[in-house]
């Protein structure tokens, strides 16, 4: 009995667990270049000099800390854990010596500390916290003497510098570390999709830190403008990172299930009546036109009248991708209908019960994906109800498929202008990235400046 229980519990936890919807992977290029980045907006190091300035040495007089090199940052991965970090950098400090006389101390040093990813109990964001730090003296050498009390000197040197570097250049991890989990903030407010509501990037649980990336898994909360939260209509499906990226480069998964999602905010756009006659290359939208695929029409209205045609989707659109391929399915109703006089309503002829898919084209404009269809194939025609009599439905295949490229399509791509934001995460420029689309997936491959 409970051995039954055990598998039932286990069968509930892992259908009840939140599949990504959108996956990271932080790789060493966007994490040096947000360290670096960190540690040229904070000016720690120059702000370090200027407060050892104003902090006494023993043994030294008129202390001050001139020509700070430029630091050479070096990270690595620790599985599990987060990141180290050594920062590699020189300075000369000056003052009047103990033993009388200016002293130059002219030193090169590596701050090493150990960067630990955790999460902030407060905003749930992840943020890195220093821990380790140690300062390591490279080389030291002094305008003294060498024969000068060599042995004082050094005790000098050391006992001083190994007590006094650590307060003064420590300080400069944890600031720089401000600067970059600042970066984080912006990730769980929620971004607009036009009018239509909102789409929220949660984590999904805590990032995770490999030999070679940190990942970042996300379940997006998809919200209509009036509150109501969108649900997946599917459970997510399998997807991967490809191989074949370059070593230490970063990329961003969108599943197909979550872009399915976001596009359920558009559904109500993409219902459209059309009323002119004139549409791009497309014969007069006129009962004769019709009259020619179906020849009751021209018995039922002998005189041409100008036709209405009113396009439906009412199933939730789907996107489907395979490698370097992505279709937008849409399931709907187009129902035509010939005007009457004025004053009176115009009178339906058909409604027709469709299935058709449209190509997708995907690119990144001002930090969002765009999305640009085409009509790739019309699967499906069946008819529901009709004023002029039965018909054969399949000799409008030809004619609705016309239809839908030149009048519909346009709707389709005009409202997906809107564009779907992006992890707002690390001062991202997603607008480099190269795109690919592999098995239920979009695959950003990012790009530095």
């Amino acid at each position: 009995m409970m051995l039954i229980l055990f598998l039932a519990l286990c069968g509930l936890l892992t259908h009840t667990r939140a599949d990504p919807g959108a996956r990271l992977r932080l790789g060493m290029d966007i994490m040096n270049r947000e360290v670096q980045s960190a540690m040229d907006e904070s000016h720690i190091l120059e702000q370090m000099a200027a407060e050892a300035s104003k902090k006494p040495i023993k043994g030294i007089t008129n202390v001050k800390v001139k020509d700070v090199q430029l630091p050479v940052i070096t990270l690595n991965f620790i599985p599990g854990v987060g990141i180290f970090q050594c920062v590699s950098t020189g300075m000369t400090i000056t003052g009047k010596s103990f033993m009388g006389g200016n002293m130059e101390i002219i030193m090169a040093l590596n701050i090493t500390a150990t960067d630990r990813l955790l999460q902030d109990e407060e905003t749930g964001l992840p943020v890195f916290k220093s821990e380790g730090c140690e300062i390591i003296l490279v080389s030291v050498k002094t305008n003294m003497p060498s024969n000068m009390l060599p042995k004082v000197v050094n005790k000098f040197l050391d006992s001083t510098l190994h007590k006094v570097l650590p307060s003064l250049m420590c300080p400069a991890i944890d600031t720089v570390l401000v600067y970059v989990n600042r970066k984080w903030a912006s990730l769980n407010a929620p971004m607009p999709v036009g009018q239509m509501g909102t789409i929220k990037y949660v984590l999904t649980s805590m990032p995770t830190t490999t030999a070679s990336y940190v990942q970042v898994d996300f379940s997006p909360t998809v919200q209509q403008q009036e509150g109501n939260t969108i649900q997946s209509a599917n459970a997510g499906e399998a997807f991967e990172f490809p191989e074949g990226y370059a070593e230490g480069s970063s990329q961003l998964l969108l599943s197909a299930t979550f872009l399915t999602t976001e596009l359920a905010l558009l559904q109500k756009s993409f219902d459209v009546n059309v009323h002119d006659t004139k549409i791009g290359q497309l014969p007069p939208q006129t009962t004769k036109t019709l009259a020619g695929f179906i020849p009751k029409v021209a018995k039922a209205y002998p005189k041409p009248k100008p036709l209405v045609t009113q396009i439906r989707i009412n199933k939730p659109p789907k996107i489907t991708m395979e490698t370097g391929n992505s279709l937008l399915q849409l399931h709907g109703t187009l129902e035509m209908f010939a005007v009457q006089r004025r004053g009176k309503a115009p009178v339906s002829l058909f409604l027709l019960e469709s299935h058709f898919n449209l190509k997708i084209q995907y690119s990144v404009h001002e930090n969002r994906l765009q999305m640009v269809t085409s009509l790739n194939r019309l699967l499906s025609l069946s008819r529901e109800s009709s004023s002029i009599g039965a018909f054969n439905e399949k000799k409008l295949t030809g004619f609705i498929t016309d239809y839908l490229q030149e009048a519909y399509i346009p709707v389709v791509n005009d409202v997906l202008q809107v564009g779907f934001p992006l992890p707002d995460l690390l001062d991202m420029d997603y607008n480099l990235a190269e795109l690919s689309i592999v098995e239920n997936a979009l695959v950003l491959n990012l790009k530095l400046n």
